[in-house]
Formats: C-alpha cells, sequence, structure tokens
C-alpha cells in the first residue's frame, strides 16, 4: 500500500537503486489489450478510457535519441469496463515512426535529436537534402485530447494526428497550418463547456516581427463537418523582442480573459531558420535564456477578443511550463502556476543521459538547475485611479503584491503556495470541468524529486496544506482527477495515474485514488513496464 502523509513539507526520499532508469527505456507495442491484476475496489461508476501519451522508443538501429521529448510517441490506454481493466499501447505511425522504422535511423531531427543525412546517398544528392530546408517533426508524444468528437496525439508543432481511442490505430496527419497562421500550438489547449477550443502559438505578426495568436475552434457544428476547418485567430499578443519569441507550453484561461505569460527562455528564430543549413542543429539549440527582459505578464479580454495592450506586468525571469489555474476575483485576476526560478531553461537539464544517471550524480545536476516553487501571481485589472508605488492588491487571502510603476509597468510579486528543495509540483491538474477559470482550492500534481517523478501531491492552494501519495521505487505520471457522478464537494472522485514499480512481478499498473485524502481505493497491474507517460485525457 501506498504511503499517506499530510504535511506541510515534503521529505526527500533517496533512489539509490536508481531503478527510475526503467521508465527511460524502450517498449514494444502489444498485439492486443491484456488483462489486469485488480486488488481493491474500482468504483463501479469508473467506467471507461484512461488514454496517456509519451516516449516509447528510445533509439532506431545504433542512433540514440538524446533528450526525453524526442522518443517515439506511444499512446497507451487503460480501458475499464464493468469492474475489468485491460491494457493497450501502439506507437502512432507518424511520419517520423514510419520513416525511422523503414530506414532503420533518425530520419527526422527531434526536439534535441538531430537526423543527419541518408549516408548511402551520393554527395550530391546529400548537398540537396540540406537545402531542401527543415522538415518540422509530428512525433506527437506529448499530449492527446478530443476536438469536436475526435481525438489528437499532439506535440508543440504545427501537426497533429488524428487517432482511434478505442483501437489505438492512427488515422491521419493534420497540418494547422492549412487552417491558422500559427507556427505550432501548446499541447495544453482550454476547452470551454460548450466544446469550444482555444490555444495559443507563434506565428510571423506585422513587419516580419513575432508574435503570439490567441486560436479558436468552435464546437462541431450542427452539419457534422470537422470543426478544425472553421479555426480561427481570435487575438494577436506582441512579443517582447521582434525576432525572438518566447517558448509558450501553456496559458491561462478565466470566464472572461486570457493570461499568456512571457518567459525569458527565448526561440532564437535566425539561428532557428539557419539550423538546417548546418550540419547537426536540433530545436534545442535554438533557444536562449534572456538574461535582462524578466518575466511579463499579458492579458486579452475574450469577448471581444482584445489585447489589453496598457496592462504592463512584470516581475522576475523565472521558467513556466504548466499554469494550474487562473480566475477573477474583486477585480483582480488570480493566476497559480508552477515556476522556476531564472532564465536558464529546464529542458537542459531533461536530457536522456542526464535522466538515466547514477542517483548522486541525478541529485548533482538538478542542484544546478532551476529551482521548482508553485507561485500565486495576483494582476489588477483597474490600474487608473490608483497611486504609485502602492501594493495594488487588496484581496484579504493573498500576499501577493502588484506595484505600479512610473514608467507605467506594473511589478508583480508572487505567493509562495510551495517550495520544496529540488522537489517540484508538477504536471499540476483541478476538477476541470467544475473549476476552470473559477475560484477554487485544490490542485493535484506529480511530485519531482531531482525531476525524477517518485509522488502524487495534493495541494490546497488556499491554505497551503499537502497530502502526498508515495511508495518505494515507484514511479506514478501526472495525476487525472475525475469527479464522482452528483459531486457537490470540489475534490470528491478519484485520481488516475499510472505506476511502474520496476522490480515487482507487475510492473505496471493503474492506481486509483480517492482524492480527498489520496488514499488507494484500488490499482489494476499488468506484467509489463510501462515507459514514462507525459500527458493524457479520461474518455467516460
Amino acid at each position: 500500500m501506498g504511503k499517506i502523509s499530510n504535511k506541510r513539507q515534503t521529505n526527500c526520499v533517496e533512489h539509490p537503486a536508481a531503478s527510475y532508469k526503467k521508465i527511460f527505456e524502450s517498449v514494444e507495442e502489444l498485439n492486443e489489450p491484456i488483462p489486469a491484476v485488480i486488488t481493491g475496489v474500482i468504483p463501479s461508476w469508473l467506467g471507461g478510457s484512461l488514454l496517456r501519451m509519451g516516449p516509447g522508443l528510445f533509439e532506431v538501429g545504433d542512433e540514440h535519441f538524446q533528450h526525453l521529448f524526442d522518443g517515439q510517441a506511444l499512446i497507451h490506454k487503460f480501458d475499464l469496463k464493468n469492474g475489468q481493466v485491460t491494457y493497450y499501447r501502439k506507437f502512432i505511425r507518424t511520419d517520423a515512426y514510419v520513416r525511422a522504422m523503414t530506414e532503420n535511423r533518425v530520419v527526422i531531427t527531434e526536439f534535441g535529436t538531430a537526423a543527419y543525412p541518408d549516408p548511402c546517398k551520393n554527395i550530391f544528392s546529400r548537398f540537396f537534402t540540406y537545402f531542401r530546408g527543415i522538415e518540422v517533426t509530428d512525433n506527437c508524444l506529448v499530449n492527446v485530447y478530443p476536438i469536436g468528437e475526435d481525438f489528437y496525439a499532439v506535440t508543440e508543432t504545427n501537426y497533429i494526428t488524428k487517432v482511434d481511442p478505442d483501437s489505438l490505430e492512427t488515422l491521419k496527419k493534420v497540418d494547422l497550418c492549412k487552417y491558422l497562421s500559427v507556427n505550432g500550438v501548446t499541447a495544453h489547449p482550454h476547452t470551454e463547456r460548450d466544446g469550444t477550443l482555444y490555444n495559443i502559438g507563434n506565428c510571423f505578426g506585422k513587419n516580419m516581427s513575432l508574435a503570439y495568436n490567441i486560436v479558436k475552434i468552435p464546437p462541431v457544428p450542427k452539419d457534422k463537418s470537422d470543426p478544425i476547418e472553421k479555426s480561427q485567430v481570435l487575438v494577436q499578443l506582441p512579443s517582447s523582442e521582434r525576432l525572438k519569441p518566447s517558448y509558450v507550453h501553456s496559458f491561462g484561461m478565466t470566464d472572461n480573459y486570457f493570461v499568456f505569460v512571457e518567459q525569458p527562455v527565448k526561440i532564437n528564430l535566425l539561428k532557428f531558420l539557419s539550423a538546417w543549413s548546418f550540419r547537426g542543429a536540433t530545436y534545442m539549440d535554438c533557444f536562449e535564456p534572456n538574461a535582462s527582459m524578466g518575466t511579463w505578464f499579458h492579458l486579452a479580454s475574450k469577448e471581444p477578443a482584445g489585447y489589453l495592450s496598457s496592462h504592463k506586468f512584470r516581475t522576475s525571469a523565472f521558467n513556466l511550463f504548466h499554469h494550474i489555474n487562473a480566475y477573477e476575483d474583486e477585480g483582480f485576476i488570480v493566476v497559480d502556476l508552477c515556476a522556476w526560478k531564472g532564465h536558464e531553461f529546464v529542458y537542459n537539464y531533461l536530457y536522456l543521459a542526464n535522466v538515466k544517471e547514477e542517483w548522486e550524480e541525478v541529485k548533482k545536476a538538478a542542484a544546478r538547475a532551476p529551482q521548482p516553487e508553485v507561485r500565486r501571481y495576483v494582476l489588477p485589472l483597474d490600474i487608473h485611479r490608483e497611486d504609485r508605488g502602492k501594493n495594488l492588491v487588496s484581496l484579504s487571502y493573498t500576499t501577493a503584491t502588484a506595484v505600479l510603476h512610473s514608467d507605467g509597468t506594473i511589478w508583480l510579486e508572487p505567493e509562495v503556495l510551495f517550495s520544496g528543495p529540488r522537489q517540484a509540483f508538477e504536471f499540476p491538474q483541478i476538477n476541470y470541468s467544475k473549476c476552470c477559470g473559477k475560484k477554487y482550492s485544490f490542485a493535484y500534481g506529480l511530485g519531482l524529486n531531482h525531476f525524477i517523478p517518485d509522488r502524487i501531491v495534493k495541494l490546497n492552494v488556499q491554505t497551503k496544506e499537502t497530502w502526498v501519495w508515495q511508495e518505494e521505487d515507484s514511479y506514478p505520471s501526472e495525476p487525472l482527477f475525475v469527479p464522482s457522478p452528483g459531486a457537490t464537494e470540489e475534490d470528491d472522485g478519484v485520481l488516475l495515474s499510472i505506476v511502474v514499480k520496476p522490480g515487482a512481478q507487475r510492473p505496471g499498473s493503474l492506481l486509483v485514488l480517492d482524492a480527498r485524502n489520496l488514499t488507494e481505493l484500488a490499482r489494476a497491474e499488468v506484467n509489463t513496464i510501462i515507459p514514462i507517460t507525459l500527458h493524457g485525457t479520461y474518455k467516460p
């Protein structure tokens, strides 16, 4: 059974056996779903599928993928039906995967792994391969989510891949550039109750400068046509640097506003465009820190859609991958997020060589990396009547501040909701259907211990109380919240997480926790290792 503790601080557990290396190793897909052995009692109302994406192939032929986000996309499914559970997985038949399998080498450059021209071609055809330009990867290992009535596996480029959520078959590759002016979109869209979907991505704005577009995909039209074909750009936000957009992984959304945090991790576009004219450049080579800009917060209204150009929010430098939630309260926007302090790019520490090191080396690397913290920022909407130099935040329940400076910028200082040395609360989830864009109490996250996922954490964002599920030599994944039918309390439901226990007889399992106190209700174990998964969705 897992350990449950209710505590303010999270103690560091050691992993001297380094069995976590197993979650970064290649596996084979399955020919058919395999039955799981169930212990405990799965709630009778819990039926459906947990779909998860992650890397599943970490080398091709003699070539190894270098970065955690390079492994080839593997879709996983735990099916819950009539008290029975099965597990199934298949590789997505992306161009990147199919061509790698065909040629037995890395053919398309991935996030941190360069593809080299085919050594079997003669010098002239190799030369021309360089000048055909970059082939953007469609390796959709980051997330899977519905658009209308269809499911798509995604990464952060312009390509998304339609999949069958039942058979896990790959259906078609979709190029979003055909419908939208974006170079790519995040793997973390927001969804309204009616099925409207919003996302954000880099784009080319006016006068050859870079910008960010918030895009909207409508619900399924009455004629049942593909909603992606009706996509539109809703609003454009400017980039703080003309030729260097910031890396964007997610954004915030309240009832009436979008929140975009422009972080000091920049994409050097000139490097990016020239990178493929010389041998061996990757996406990772094109990121660079901006040591002087700090971090900028931007707001845009939903209806009518517009950029709030007069609200110039600034704060000190941090990396941001995952927003937790954002909401409006008494003329303020409260933004909760998972921050990493400083301007150095956290992804520099997620090369496979780093995370597959022995434990003491893993700890040393994490000690040098940006440090994680859950933060609350508060952005005042009404800034005209206030005096300069004063804290504009009047909400009684937060210590976050916002001070108007003489140059018209508003300097933000956060309230820290959770902090532990080299202990991250990451991959955050909430009761999304009830609380997205609303005032809320609970966030659920994956605890990273020196970047190794080894616990599930529940955080009360109002009291800062934490609950922890943890088990020896066990490596869980992002916990997805599923509400109980007819629930009235925010945390009345279950958390679903894939847990890997490499030494066990049945090393892969689906863990079902009571979201109220993180006690284990059931687990469904299978006789196969399951590599690390990043994000996913629950399909009722």
